[in-house]
């Protein structure tokens, strides 16, 4: 993975279409878990948030090279998220029927709760985190936004599991305290 991750990120095109699918399943269960925390009615699927953070990582334009593995997937994070929180905004707008309710025809035409504000909050409020605290920042997209556990991510940031279940701790009551604060 190390070497087709360098060749792809050198411009080699046969290398980027080596390397879906040594990272196409993990990538796959991280989108899955992530889209599971969205709100009902989500129209993204797993399988487009996967290509389409894929193709922004690996895209000429993307990511202008990764280190290592924990590079990439905090590089694949960053799009999910950032992906993720262009569709709540889009949803938002007037154009595309933000101030309209959704409604399952199925259910007795009963109106179900629109789409949920809280990403595009915790976007904001996690963009001056990421500002203060950098490599908490880096756990959090990987905890929060691409599903992974402590372990996991630990490891992808090179850490101990211990030093992780702190930042975790304290990231988690930054952003709820700031968002706390929003409430009110």
């Amino acid at each position: 993975m190390t070497r087709a991750l360098a060749e792809a990120a050198a411009g080699n095109p046969q290398a980027a279409e080596n390397l879906l699918p040594l990272v196409y399943d993990e990538l796959r269960r991280l989108a899955a878990m992530q889209l599971a925390r969205e709100s009902p009615g989500h129209t993204l699927q797993a399988t487009a948030l996967v290509h389409e953070a894929y193709l922004r990582v690996v895209s000429p334009g993307g990511e202008p090279g990764w280190a290592n593995r924990r590079h990439f997937f905090a590089a694949a994070a960053e799009a999910m998220r950032r992906i993720l929180v262009e569709s709540a905004r889009r949803k938002r707008r007037l154009r595309h029927g933000g101030d309209r309710s959704r409604v399952d025809l199925g259910e007795n035409d009963l109106p179900i709760e629109g789409p949920r504000d809280d990403i595009i909050e915790l976007d904001e409020v996690f963009e001056r985190f990421a500002l203060e605290e950098p490599d908490k920042a880096d756990l959090v997209k990987l905890r929060f936004f691409a599903g992974m556990d402590e372990q996991e991510a630990a490891d992808v940031l090179g850490i101990s599991r211990t030093t992780a279940a702190r930042h975790w701790a304290y990231a988690r009551a930054w952003l709820y305290d700031r968002l706390r604060d929003r409430e009110q």
